[in-house]
């Protein structure tokens, strides 16, 4: 049983993305999973199954600030009652319940998705709730996984635990034509930027609008893929500079064949992000074979792309350049056919099943 999550499938967010892809992998490897989502992100109110896994849908309430907590304490219950045979509960905020599953007597494995607790929208209790989420999925789960080779040793080094490094995966899916979403939103082929991502304030929308405000582009646009749980004060500011930034274009949520138009098409991905565990939407970038430029952070640069695919976090002038750069010298098809081998080959989510399946039968067997 997977918790923690909203949902599965085609639901927004990077947890989500792991979790759709490497459930469906398990299958293959022998494992029954089943997904308790959130309700409201679910197609149907009822237990469902997709692709062979069973989606448990699950109340939770409509406040930021509760709705993970709440839900995953819940599931937990949940799983008290139905008895899988692994829990296996994903980031560090839901993980804050592992001592509940043990007293349960559930045998638990946390997945540690990213520091949530370094996420700009969370005050001092949450981000100090999220620490203790982190300190309770780390000391008293029974099997620990992360998606980054920084959180492994970081994990290893605070807690003193032991870690399996399991990066994320990428799966891309070869639009058919009939997606419709350029001509929704009049895009030109090759003749736009791309950010994929939630509108949150770690995504940093605002400076890649600011920075594309200074690069003078002529017939170039700036596609914002992404939509956002909760009106806040980011995702009015990214509307608002959005609508005054001529060449902007927002597409709310997109996903399957209308999200996959949008990246085969584009010029350009661009990841200005000031927080990742490990980014999914880069991946997928790289596995089109797109030219990409990302910030400076930790997680970004464990993808050990070129120098020249970074810049300085928070530095718009240096992204406004990168930008500039970037679509000055398109790649050539042979170029972009390497690094989609390269991106696939390295990153797959038939190995970050295998090697999640390891733990699982590591635990069963103690």
């Amino acid at each position: 049983m997977m918790l923690g999550l909203r949902g599965i499938p085609n639901v927004q967010g990077g947890v989500e993305k792991h979790v759709e892809m490497l459930a469906s992998k398990l299958l293959g490897y022998g494992w029954d999973v089943e997904v308790v989502g959130r309700s409201r992100y679910l197609e149907d109110r009822r237990i469902y199954v997709w692709n062979g896994v069973d989606v448990l849908p699950l109340w939770a309430p409509r406040r930021m600030a509760l709705e993970a907590i709440v839900h995953t304490f819940l599931g937990v219950c949940l799983a008290a009652w139905r008895r899988p045979d692994v829990l296996h509960i994903h980031a560090i905020g839901p993980a804050l319940m592992t001592p509940l599953a043990r007293l349960f007597g559930l045998k638990v494995v946390v997945t540690h998705h990213g520091y949530d607790y370094d996420r700009q929208k969370w005050g001092g209790f949450a981000r100090r709730t999220l620490k203790l989420g982190e300190f309770f999925g780390m000391r008293f789960s029974n099997g620990r996984v992360a998606i980054s080779k920084d959180i492994a040793q970081t994990m290893r080094a605070r807690h003193h635990v032991g870690m399996t490094l399991v990066p994320n995966g990428v799966a891309i899916t070869q639009p058919t034509g009939g997606a419709g979403a350029l001509a929704e939103f009049g895009l030109t082929p090759r003749r736009y930027i791309l950010l994929a991502a939630r509108l949150v304030p770690e995504k940093r929308q605002l400076d890649l609008i600011r920075a594309f405000s200074r690069c003078g582009l002529k017939n170039i646009r700036l596609v914002l893929a992404g939509g956002a749980e909760f009106e806040t004060v980011y995702v009015k500011e990214v509307r608002a500079l959005a609508q005054e930034v001529p060449g902007v274009v927002l597409t709310g949520f997109q996903s399957g064949d209308r999200l996959a138009e949008l990246f085969a098409n584009a010029a350009l991905f661009v990841l200005p992000s000031s927080h990742e565990g490990m980014p999914i939407a880069l991946l997928e970038a790289m596995a089109y074979g797109l030219p990409v430029l990302a910030s400076d952070i930790v997680a970004n640069q464990e993808l050990d792309l070129s120098p020249d695919d970074y810049f300085k976090l928070g530095d718009i002038d240096a992204l406004a350049a990168g930008i500039t750069e970037k679509l000055a010298a398109p790649l050539n098809d042979e170029e972009v056919r390497e690094r989609a081998a390269h991106a696939e080959a390295t990153y797959s989510w038939t190995n970050v099943a295998q090697r999640t399946a390891a733990v699982y039968s590591a635990l069963l067997a103690k």
